[in-house]
C-alpha cells in the first residue's frame, strides 16, 4: 500500500488498523487474564497464604519467559515471510492456549501452558504496530498506533468483567474462541507495500537479530528502545499484580481484588495511549510526550505509597492514574518501529515490547528478594526508582522519530 498525497483521518480507520486493534484487544485479554484469576486459579489446586504469591510470581514469570522467546521467533519471521503471517500465527497459537489453560488439572501444566501462551502472545503487538507504521503516512501514523493500543488495552476490561462472571476455567475457554474468531477478520487484510517491495529485491538481508549485537550505534538504539518501556510494567507487575496484598500493607480499609486493580489500571491505560497518542501529535514529538508521561508516572507512584489507610475506591482511582500514566505504551512500540529499516523493523518491534514483558522477570524476582529483608513496601519502591532512573536515561539517548520516513533499509557491513 503506498502513502496517500493528502492522508485523512479515515485512513486511520483503514482495515489493517482496525484488524490490527481488536487482534491486540484479544492479546490484552489474554495477557493480563492470568493476573486477575491467580488466587481463585491457584486455590483450586489447593494453595492458599504465601503460596498464592510465590508460585503466582513463578506462573507470571513462565508467561513472560515464553514472550521472550516468542517476541525472539515471531521478530525473526515478520521480516523474513511478512507482517501478516506473523499475526496469523501468534493469533492462533495463543488462542489454543488460551483455551487449553482452562483445561489445566496441576499445576506443572499450569505452568507448561502460561509458557505457551506467552509465545503466542509475543507476536501479535509487534507485527500489528509494524504493519499500521507502515500503511499509514508519515502524518498520521501516530493516530493509527494509538488507535491499536487504546482498543487493545480496552481488552483487560473485558477480561476482569469475563472473569467476575464466569469460574476461571471457562475465562480461558472465552479468550481462546475470541482469538480464534479474529482469524476470520486476517483474510481481507493486504500487506505491507514495504515489505512487497523488499521482498522482491534480492541480495537484501532480513530479520538478522544478530545484526542488533554487531554494531555499537544500532545496539543502544535496540536497547534503549526497551529500557523507555521498563516503568510501565513495573507498574503492572508489580504494583497491580499484587495490589491486594499492598492493600493489606498500606491499610486499606475494605476488600481490594487484583481483578478490579487490573481493570481500572487498563481503564486509565485507554485513556492514557489515546492522551499520549495525541500529545504527540500535537507536539509532533515522540521523545517530548514519553517524557511528560513519565513524570506522571513517577508522580502516581508516589500517590500509591502515600494514601495511607484509604477506602478501596480510592485505591482503585490510584489505579487508574497508575494506568493513565504508564498509557505511552502506543508511543514506544512506535519508537521501536521508527528506529529501524524495513529489513529489521518487525525483528525489533516485536523483540522489543516482548523484552520489556520479560524484564518482569528480574523486577519481580528483585522485588521477591528485598521484600524479605525490608518489607513489601520499601522493596517496590527500590525497584521501581531503579526502573525509572534507567528509562529517564534511555529516553535521552534516543533521537526523535516523529518525522522519519520509514521506506529504508538498515545497511550491514
Amino acid at each position: 500500500m503506498q502513502e496517500k498525497a493528502n492522508p485523512g483521518i479515515r485512513d486511520v480507520f483503514s482495515l489493517p488498523v482496525i484488524v490490527a486493534a481488536l487482534g491486540y484487544f484479544v492479546d490484552i485479554y489474554d495477557l493480563v487474564l492470568f493476573s486477575i484469576v491467580r488466587v481463585p486459579s491457584l486455590k483450586s489446586f489447593g494453595l492458599e497464604g504465601k503460596a498464592l504469591i510465590d508460585y503466582g510470581v513463578f506462573l507470571l514469570n513462565m508467561q513472560m519467559i515464553g514472550m521472550l522467546v516468542g517476541g525472539i521467533l515471531w521478530g525473526w519471521l515478520g521480516d523474513r515471510k511478512g507482517r501478516l503471517k506473523i499475526m496469523f500465527g501468534s493469533i492462533l497459537i495463543y488462542s489454543l492456549a488460551n483455551f487449553a489453560n482452562g483445561l489445566a488439572n496441576t499445576l506443572p501444566v499450569y505452568a507448561v501452558l502460561r509458557f505457551i501462551a506467552g509465545v503466542g502472545l509475543a507476536g501479535e503487538l509487534g507485527a500489528g504496530i509494524t504493519l499500521v507504521a507502515e500503511v499509514l503516512h508519515t502524518r498520521i501514523r501516530g493516530y493509527g498506533t494509538m488507535l491499536v493500543a487504546s482498543v487493545g488495552v480496552s481488552g483487560a476490561i473485558l477480561a476482569n468483567m469475563v472473569a467476575s462472571t464466569y469460574d476461571w476455567r471457562n475465562a480461558f475457554f472465552i479468550g481462546g474462541i475470541l482469538g480464534l474468531l479474529l482469524l476470520l477478520a486476517r483474510i481481507k487484510v493486504a500487506e505491507s507495500g514495504m515489505f512487497q517491495k523488499m521482498e522482491a529485491k534480492t541480495g537484501v538481508s532480513r530479520g538478522n537479530m544478530l545484526s542488533l549485537f554487531t554494531d555499537k550505534n544500532r545496539f543502544f538504539r535496540y536497547l534503549n528502545s526497551i529500557l523507555i518501556g521498563v516503568p510501565i510494567w513495573f507498574v503492572v507487575s508489580v504494583l497491580i499484580t499484587f495490589s491486594p496484598e499492598f492493600a493489606t500493607a498500606l491499610g486499606i480499609s475494605g476488600k481490594v481484588t487484583a481483578g478490579n486493580a487490573v481493570m481500572f489500571c487498563y481503564l486509565g491505560l485507554v485513556f492514557g495511549d489515546l492522551s499520549s497518542g495525541l500529545l504527540s501529535q500535537f507536539l509532533k514529538s515522540r521523545k517530548k510526550a514519553i517524557f511528560i508521561f513519565m513524570l506522571l508516572t513517577i508522580g502516581s507512584v508516589g500517590v500509591f505509597f502515600l494514601q495511607g489507610p484509604a477506602t478501596p475506591r480510592f485505591f482503585y482511582a490510584v489505579c487508574i492514574a497508575l494506568g493513565f500514566s504508564g498509557g505511552y505504551w502506543a508511543i514506544f512500540v512506535t519508537v521501536g518501529a521508527e528506529q529501524f529499516g524495513t529489513n529489521l523493523r518487525a525483528t525489533v518491534a516485536t523483540t522489543v515490547p516482548n523484552f520489556v514483558r520479560g524484564m518482569v522477570v528480574p523486577i519481580t524476582m528483585l522485588f521477591q528478594f528485598a521484600k524479605g529483608f525490608i518489607g513489601i513496601e520499601n522493596s517496590a519502591l527500590i525497584v521501581g526508582g531503579i526502573c525509572m532512573v534507567i528509562a529517564l536515561a534511555s529516553l535521552a539517548s534516543l533521537e526523535e522519530t516523529f518525522h522519519k520516513d520509514l521506506d529504508y533499509l538498515e545497511e550491514f557491513l
